[in-house]
């Protein structure tokens, strides 16, 4: 019979499978266990919301990695007596050690990217379930009180059916139509920041025009199904994972049966992800406003200036003179910025060809768009994916 080898640490890590944010945190524990292991580690396909498993309670392991959503998985945990790092903030997992986001800088993120943009007009759209999506937008509101703006939160209660759904929609839009405009809400995730922006698209609201919106978590599959995509700020799920196999290995190693827990790990988000729900600076001028509406949602389809503004009716030395004061850019500089913020999207996102690419944006052909945008931005459309691709792997 073979015997155990105790020189292999077994660890189960029980995190879902579901998400970006949960993969990527297990590609940290990955490149941990790569620098610093081996650990002979048992990882299913779970949901957020499975159950512990049966074999839990009779397992002869050395630790787990757990993101904990109920209490049932939490007594689970706890009757193991094993060293537990948690990696998922909740009101029944507190008295763990705990490495996760810090949702402070979450809400101060969203704070900065909207005042930076010239917005003077906020709201935000929280989550009564979980106290950390509600510090983010205690966040988000205190940091903007502070500068001297006040913030109107409507919270929401979670919601999975249909009718609910359709409850939650009746509701914001009622709440959009009575907010001063142009606003900007801090959704306190993607999927508030999805409802919202479908809110927008029933009301005829135009976003960012009217109304520019934020999520948080960046949850890639919601944010680019938004119509516009969706911002957010973009958290590091690879340090957390990282850093919670460290903790994890120290516990192991020497500090089983400690009286007192070791402290909290906090990790500063990565940054905001713009894309088009929030793409834009506030924009006093009307004019300009309907420009840069016209320029977003037809700039990729060969959108020029002198059809913009037989569109709008005005003259080109007008147009550019006001884009300008208000933008800092011209109609032109504009045109090609949406475009190549496309662009950017199909080479990191896609397999297409440069051909392809430059048909689907607005571009007249391959060899343009490669002169195009090596020349803003010193690299080939090829070295560019390249790159991508090489992050995306890291």
């Amino acid at each position: 019979m073979i015997g155990r080898d105790h020189s292999m640490p077994r660890v189960a890590l029980l995190i879902e499978t579901t998400r970006s944010y949960a993969r990527e945190v297990l590609s940290g524990v990955r490149r941990y266990l790569d620098e610093h292991g081996p650990w002979s580690t048992y990882l299913e396909l779970r949901a957020l919301d499975s159950p512990p498993p049966q074999w839990l309670r009779e397992w002869d392991g050395d630790g787990i990695l757990a993101r904990t959503m109920s209490v049932e998985m939490d007594k689970a945990l706890s009757v193991t007596g094993l060293p537990v790092v948690e990696l998922r903030a909740t009101h029944f997992s507190s008295h763990r050690p705990f490495v996760g986001m810090d949702n402070v800088q979450i809400g101060r993120m969203a704070a900065e990217h909207f005042l930076e943009r010239g917005y003077r007009v906020f709201a935000a759209y929280s989550l009564e379930t979980e106290r950390f999506f509600e510090e983010r937008v205690n966040t988000f509101v205190c940091e903007l009180k502070a500068k001297g703006f006040p913030c109107e939160v409507l919270p929401e209660k979670k919601s999975d059916t249909a009718e609910d759904w359709e409850k939650s929609q009746l509701r914001l839009m009622n709440w959009l139509s009575q907010l001063p405009k142009p606003v900007a809400i801090f959704a306190a995730n993607d999927q508030l920041g999805v409802r919202l922006l479908e809110a927008c698209r029933r009301s005829g609201i135009a976003v960012p025009e009217e109304v520019a919106v934020m999520g948080a978590e960046n949850e890639e599959t919601l944010c680019a199904f938004a119509s516009p995509k969706l911002s957010s700020v973009q958290l590091d799920g690879f340090s957390v994972g990282f850093a919670a196999a460290k903790l994890l290995d120290g516990l192991m190693r020497f500090k089983r049966g400690m009286e007192t827990r070791p402290e909290n790990v906090l990790i500063k988000p990565k940054g905001v992800v713009v894309r088009g729900s929030s793409d834009q600076f506030m924009i006093a001028d009307q004019l300009v406003a309907h420009a840069a509406r016209l320029i977003r949602e037809n700039a990729t389809f060969g959108l020029n200036v002198d059809e913009l503004c037989r569109r709008l009716n005005v003259s080109r030395s007008t147009l550019d003179r006001r884009m300008k004061g208000a933008l800092k850019r011209t109609p032109k500089e504009e045109i090609l910025r949406v475009r190549f913020r496309e662009v950017h999207r199909l080479l990191r996102e896609t397999d297409l060809t440069v051909e392809a690419i430059a048909s689907q944006t607005g571009f007249t052909g391959a060899q343009y768009l490669h002169e195009a945008f090596r020349s803003e931005f010193g690299v080939t459309p090829g070295d560019f994916r390249l790159s991508a691709v090489s992050n995306r792997e890291r």
